[in-house]
């Protein structure tokens, strides 16, 4: 259990912020009510998306079966992924913690209501970032970081063979 700890505490800090936000919101605001954080920057906006990132496949049939099954997928390929991780790859246990916090996240959702719960309005004036939650971005930071250890996990290979 040691080993994982990291992952396991960074994924119930990740649902748990996830699902208190989104019961937060459903419970204090309207659907479609927009509150002003910082003008022309950002607020808190209420919405519910049926479909994925940029509302794709919002329309279509099968969305809903094809969603849990990619969260199923993700959850299973995370949880083989960790199994190989070595204790010492802190960074990555808390990348998959929070990547598995998201996919959690919104996979509770769509169980639940058979949508995603969106509340977080970034936005240039006029020009907006479709909202998204705090699963979103605990997926997009997660493969941010998992990405950025990859790229340095590389760089030292090749300046380790380099230097031989």
């Amino acid at each position: 259990m040691n080993k994982y700890r990291t992952f396991v505490l960074t994924m119930i800090v990740g649902l748990t912020v996830d699902q208190l936000s989104k019961i937060y919101i459903d419970h204090n605001f309207e659907l479609s009510e927009s509150k002003r954080v910082i003008s022309n920057f950002f607020h808190i906006t209420y919405v519910r998306n049926p479909g994925a990132a940029f509302g794709i496949l919002s329309d279509n049939a099968i969305r809903l079966p094809f969603f849990i099954s990619i969260s199923i997928v993700a959850i299973v390929g995370i949880t083989w992924y960790l199994r190989k991780l070595s204790a010492d790859k802190t960074w990555q246990h808390l990348a998959l913690g929070l990547i598995l916090s998201g996919a959690l996240g919104n996979l509770i959702d769509r169980l639940r209501l058979g949508e995603v719960i969106d509340f977080l309005d970034v936005h240039w004036y006029n020009y907006h970032w479709p909202a998204f939650n705090v699963a979103d971005s605990a997926i997009c930071v997660g493969v941010a970081i998992m990405l950025f250890c990859g790229w340095r996990e590389e760089r030292v290979k090749k300046s380790m063979t380099t230097t031989r």
